[in-house]
């Protein structure tokens, strides 16, 4: 058995999250492996995570089809990636405590990554990829329908959902007005830890609003969602004030 667990008394033991989950493993060292970041060193979760993202997928796609069963593909498809993203995967692993059985690098840990949207939803799929090896789909799957129960009972409505550059685009086309021109207008950071400055600019118009991100797409969103918000006269939707998408 490889010797995965943490030595920090601060981390709490992967048993009592399995508890948590209803599953027994047999291999408790898949659980433990799902619970270590890149940043512990090259025995870590990221192979789990890339199959447990897989396998939430099916199963999301798999309750919404049959929940909703007069929805479009579209519909369908942006009501899956609503529960799939980040944010919801990490509200689903602090209700399961999850940060607290993280192995983490020293580095990770000083800058409170078991807090971190993006380490928790990594490491929640990763459990969910664990899970499968250990105890195959259909236990999986039946966790994954408890966990995203509530999520499912209250979907949101799907247009609600569109992004935010889709729902300028389709304003703009409503009133027979030509699509926005996107700008990378600066950058700055590390080149691991870049922020992207996006403008968005109409054509028939002197108006601009501007986005800031992590990437390049984000900073688009940020830009389209502050221009949206402009154009249908939403409070607060001042055009020098940068939508914060990280």
């Amino acid at each position: 058995m490889l010797a995965l667990n943490s030595s920090n008394p601060q981390v709490a033991a992967p048993q009592k999250l399995a508890q948590r989950l209803g599953v027994t493993f047999s291999q408790p060292d898949l659980l433990e492996m799902a619970l270590r970041h890149r940043s512990a060193g090259n025995v870590n979760n990221e192979r789990l995570e890339f199959l447990g993202d897989a396998i939430l997928n099916l199963v999301i796609a798999d309750r919404l089809y049959l929940l909703r069963t007069s929805a479009s593909e579209g519909e369908l498809s942006r009501w899956r990636a609503s529960l799939v993203r980040e944010e919801s995967l990490a509200v689903i692993a602090r209700d399961l405590s999850l940060g607290s059985y993280l192995v983490l690098g020293s580095g990770e840990l000083k800058s409170g990554g078991f807090r971190r949207d993006s380490i928790l939803a990594d490491a929640l799929e990763a459990t969910i990829g664990a899970v499968y090896l250990d105890q195959g789909f259909s236990v999986a799957k039946t966790m994954l329908e408890r966990l995203f129960e509530p999520m499912l009972a209250n979907l949101p409505d799907a247009a609600s959902l569109k992004d935010p550059k889709t729902r300028l685009q389709e304003l703009l086309q409503s009133d027979k007005r030509d699509l926005p021109a996107y700008e990378v207008t600066n950058t700055w950071g590390q080149a691991h830890k870049q922020v992207f400055e996006v403008t968005c600019r109409l054509a028939d118009s002197a108006e601009i609003a501007i986005g800031r991100g992590s990437s390049r797409r984000k900073a688009e969103q940020g830009a389209a969602e502050r221009m949206f918000a402009i154009l249908t006269h939403k409070p607060g939707a001042s055009s020098d004030q940068a939508a914060p998408h990280e």
